[in-house]
């Protein structure tokens, strides 16, 4: 029995030793964890606070540069639209001019614009000016359609621009004034100026800003305000916007920015519905609209204002005269695809009138006058059409 309790007490004594050495190891190793961890967060602190930093510099060199620039901007006037006043704002020289103007100074009301029209026998068109004020008016000049004061000149005659005045260059609001007062002009002669809106058109609205020149972002800036609200439904531009049409029909043509699919045809096709679907789409939510097959039908690249088939997908001619003949034209005349001229296709039953306007540098018109279709060159010269052209994106 004795022999029996010394093992046990031996055996107890061997157990706290190596529970002891146990806990020293864990202890010992837990101090080394610690201290590990401590060192870890130690550098996670300083990159964290390092990258804050970065940040908070970008953030201030961004600011920076945006009052920089705020300096040399000129832009506006945009009217906005109160119960009983109307505020002008506009940038000159950086600095915000804020007018308080009677409400009958501007036209506040502006009603859907009809989207047929018959027995027009001189008509020009361009397209996708995309912000180069200057270059399209050097166009137009050359072309009779303005004088050297930006006055109308075209007489009876109809100016169609077939989307995208928004994005990439830098006078887009230059561009929408004179649009507006021309159009002003053009009735008082018995003319017509048409504006169909583009893909841009309809991105600007519905808040998408990716092709937004930098100007306007400074803009947005000073004035302290999204840029797609200084076109909301309470300004006088954006109402204005709210009233044109997507697809226009003038004598046996119509025309719209990016085309009238078949796949687009086969929902069922008639102008005025047309229209005013796509006036009513602007003010939905995206996430809203995106519930609804509307949105693909009608903002997807089968839709009238994404689609690039005639370019793009070499379709026969046979589909093309199934489209003329579903919308009863003989024509259609497109914008969105990029050439470096006016084009023809399908033996000229389609034209594409965006001649890289956007770039700054040279534009062209479409001329139409009766049933003679030619090139109007930026110098004014007359051209007829080559057989066969080549489209780029």
């Amino acid at each position: 029995m004795n022999s029996l309790l010394i093992n046990l007490n031996v055996i107890k004594k061997i157990i706290l030793k190596l529970v002891g050495i146990i806990f020293d190891l864990v202890f010992s190793q837990s101090i080394i964890m610690f201290r590990k961890l401590n060192i870890i967060f130690l550098i996670l602190f300083f990159i964290s606070f390092n990258s804050y930093s970065q940040v908070l510099n970008e953030n201030d060199s961004i600011d920076n540069r945006i009052k920089a620039d705020s300096i040399k901007i000129n832009d506006g006037p945009y009217v906005f639209i109160k119960k009983d006043v109307l505020i002008e704002k506009s940038i000159i020289d950086g600095e915000v001019i804020t007018k308080e103007l009677p409400i009958d100074a501007y036209k506040t009301e502006f009603h859907p614009e009809e989207a047929i029209f018959e027995d027009v026998d001189n008509i020009v068109v361009l397209s996708d000016i995309h912000g180069q004020f200057d270059l399209a008016i050097e166009i137009l000049k050359n072309n009779k359609v303005i004088d050297s004061n930006l006055n109308w000149t075209l007489g009876s005659g109809h100016l169609v621009i077939v989307g995208d005045i928004f994005d990439r260059g830098p006078k887009v609001t230059e561009t929408l004034w004179f649009v507006y007062h021309l159009e002003q002009q053009a009735l008082k002669s018995g003319g017509k100026v048409h504006f169909t809106l583009g893909n841009h058109e309809y991105m600007i609205l519905r808040k998408d800003l990716r092709y937004l020149n930098s100007k306007y972002r400074v803009t947005s800036y000073l004035l302290k305000t999204n840029y797609t609200d200084l076109f909301n439904n309470q300004t006088v531009l954006g109402r204005w916007l709210r009233s044109k049409p997507t697809v226009l029909k003038i004598n046996k043509d119509t025309y719209v920015h990016g085309g009238l699919s078949k796949a687009f045809l086969d929902l069922g096709y008639n102008i005025d519905s047309v229209n005013k679907l796509m006036r009513e789409s602007i003010d939905v939510p995206k996430d809203q609209l995106k519930e609804t097959p509307f949105y693909i039908n009608y903002y997807g690249s089968s839709g009238p204002i994404w689609y690039r088939g005639y370019f793009n997908d070499n379709l026969p001619e046979s589909e093309i005269k199934e489209i003329l003949k579903e919308i009863n034209s003989k024509h259609i005349i497109v914008g969105h695809c990029s050439n470096e001229e006016v084009v023809q296709l399908y033996n000229e039953k389609i034209f594409g009138v965006d001649s890289s306007i956007k770039n700054g540098v040279y534009g062209e018109v479409l001329l139409i006058n009766g049933k003679k279709y030619i090139r109007g060159t930026m110098e004014g010269k007359e051209e007829s059409f080559k057989k066969e052209t080549v489209s780029s994106d």
